[in-house]
C-alpha cells in the first residue's frame, strides 16, 4: 500500500471479522442473515470456538476425560476468553492451560487436575523438542578420567523435570485405553517427573530418590561433576559420594537422557 493511501474495504471486513470472532462487538455490516435465518456470524464465532475447544482435547488427551464433558467445556470455555489462540498452529493452542486452572481453582474440580495438565503438555513438548544422539553407555566409559571433575553433562532437548504436588501418573496411564476406568483418588505428595523423548517414544518417570533429585536439579543448571559429588556427600553422609553419582548419571545414560 503506498504512504497516504486508505486501507481497503476488504482488509477493514478482515480485521473485523477477527475481532468480532475474538468477542469484540460485531461493527455495522458483519452480520448477514442466511437462508436459516441464523447470522452467517454467529456461524464463524460457534466454528471458530468448538474448534479451538476440540483443539484443547486433543492437546490434553486424558484432561477431558479425567475430568467430563461438563467440567471439561466449562474450563475450555472460560481459558478461550483469557487466553485467543495468538499461534497460527493450533497445536500449540493450550500451552497456559495449567497455569490457568491454578489461577482458577474454581474451574477445577480437583486440585489434582493442574498437574496432570501440566504432565501431558510437557509430553506433548517433549515429542516436538528438538533431535539429538543420546549418549551410549560405551562412550560414557571412554570419557578420558582425567576431566571429570569439571564435566558438566548435556541433557537431551527433550528433558524437562517437573515438579508435582499429586501422584498423578496412574490416573494418566490408566486413561491412555480406549474403556473408561474408575480412577482412584489421587495421592498428594511432593515430587519431581522427568519426561523426555530420547528417540521416538517420549519417556517419563518419577524421581523417587532424593539425592537423586538433587543431582537432577544441579546437573540440570550447569553444575559439574565435583559440585554433583559435593552434593553428593552432604546427603549421603559416611556413604561413599561418587560412587553414588557415579551410579546416578550412569542410569541417566542408559534411559536416554544424556547426550554427547
Amino acid at each position: 500500500m503506498s504512504a497516504g493511501a486508505s486501507p481497503s474495504p476488504l482488509a477493514d471486513q478482515q480485521r473485523g471479522l477477527h475481532a468480532a470472532m475474538l468477542g469484540a462487538p460485531a461493527g455495522p455490516g458483519l452480520l448477514r442473515e442466511s437462508t436459516q435465518h441464523e447470522p452467517l456470524l454467529r456461524i464463524y464465532q460457534n466454528a471458530y470456538r468448538a474448534r479451538l475447544v476440540a483443539a484443547l482435547r486433543d492437546n490434553h488427551g486424558a484432561l477431558p476425560r479425567a475430568m467430563g464433558d461438563e467440567a471439561f467445556d466449562a474450563l475450555a470455555e472460560a481459558y478461550l476468553q483469557a487466553h485467543p489462540s495468538r499461534h497460527p498452529s493450533i497445536r500449540w493452542f493450550g500451552h497456559r492451560l495449567a497455569e490457568f486452572m491454578a489461577a482458577n481453582p474454581e474451574l477445577v474440580p480437583h486440585p489434582a487436575f493442574v498437574d496432570l495438565a501440566r504432565m501431558e503438555w510437557a509430553l506433548r513438548d517433549a515429542f516436538d523438542a528438538a533431535d539429538a544422539a543420546p549418549m551410549t553407555p560405551t562412550e560414557l566409559a571412554a570419557l578420558p578420567a582425567d576431566g571429570w571433575p569439571q564435566r558438566v553433562l548435556r541433557f537431551h532437548p527433550s528433558v524437562q523435570v517437573l515438579s508435582l504436588d499429586w501422584h498423578v501418573e496412574p490416573a494418566w496411564r490408566a486413561l491412555q485405553g480406549d474403556d473408561e476406568p474408575e480412577l482412584a483418588e489421587p495421592e498428594a505428595g511432593e515430587h519431581q517427573l522427568i519426561v523426555w523423548r530420547p528417540v521416538l517414544e517420549t519417556r517419563w518417570r518419577s524421581v523417587a530418590d532424593a539425592v537423586e533429585a538433587q543431582l537432577l536439579a544441579a546437573a540440570m543448571q550447569g553444575d559439574d561433576f565435583s559440585a554433583l559429588c559435593a552434593i553428593a556427600a552432604d546427603a549421603l553422609g559416611d556413604a561413599p559420594a561418587v560412587p553414588g553419582v557415579v551410579g546416578v548419571i550412569q542410569r541417566w545414560t542408559a534411559e536416554g537422557l544424556l547426550v554427547r
